[in-house]
């Protein structure tokens, strides 16, 4: 379980992130969602220990984030974050498997190449893998990003809006790997995404934020309202079901 507790983060005078408390299961996918400036990014970012925790606390299967080293909390949870680095020449291999590096320190095992090829395979990359990561179009980095995320191979897995720059195909299919690993795995993944569709359609449960407060949350289900969904963006949105599949209208 990830357990968030009076977490408030302020950034000068301004306060991003008010008192927020949550408890998120373990296993399944849940969606962080709200109106742009929300704080969704901001709360990532605590929970990936990328920003420190000025008040409050964080723990994973009561862990403490902010008494764990760092090579032990590699160990139980992966990030993908917006803004990521890389070496200009470097090759896709190269950068999924550094998502091994929690686990061998530097001295690769037969069992992280194996892991690195199975992303690879995962994420379609098999065919790139020995190109440069700054040769390729936008969709296919942010492919690479999350194969890297996926090789680290924790029970955690945060992805901070993991679908920009993915076309209709590879977002849906990030999506259902993302269902996957949740289904065949066990594994508790928690995106932020900007695509309330995506979220209804594929996660467990979904968390939104609104000026820096959770605003609702719920399982998917019962969070996929006109009431809950119009607050939370200031608009009105229907909500209707399509082939057993509830679908935010807010394109019109």
């Amino acid at each position: 379980m990830i357990k968030i507790q009076n977490v408030t983060f302020h950034h000068g005078q301004s306060k991003i992130l008010n008192d927020i408390s949550l408890d998120i299961p373990k296993t399944g996918v849940t969606a962080l969602i709200g109106p742009n400036g929300a704080g969704k990014s901001t709360l990532f970012a605590v929970m990936a220990r990328l920003l420190p925790i000025q008040s409050g606390s964080i723990s994973f299967d009561g862990t403490d984030i902010r008494k764990t080293v760092s090579r032990d909390l590699a160990r139980k949870l992966a990030i993908m974050r917006q803004d990521t680095h890389f070496a200009s020449r470097i090759t896709v291999r190269d950068m999924v498997g550094f998502g091994r590096f929690p686990h061998h320190q530097g001295r690769a095992s037969q069992e992280d190449r194996e892991k690195v090829a199975e992303a690879l395979i995962e994420f379609d990359l098999a065919d790139l893998a020995d190109r440069f990561v700054d040769e390729l179009s936008g969709g296919q980095r942010q492919r690479v990003f999350v194969a890297m995320a996926y090789a680290q191979d924790t029970d955690y897995l945060l992805l901070d809006e993991p679908l920009n720059n993915l076309d209709m195909h590879h977002a849906r299919n990030l999506m259902r790997q993302l269902r996957a690993l949740a289904d065949d795995h066990g594994k508790t993944i928690v995106v932020v995404l900007h695509d309330i569709n995506y979220a209804a359609a594929y996660s467990d449960r979904i968390i939104a934020l609104k000026q820096g407060s959770i605003a609702a949350h719920d399982e998917t289900d019962a969070f996929m309202c006109d009431e809950i969904v119009s607050q939370v963006y200031d608009m009105q949105v229907r909500i209707q079901t399509i082939e057993g599949q509830k679908i935010a209208l807010h394109h019109i």
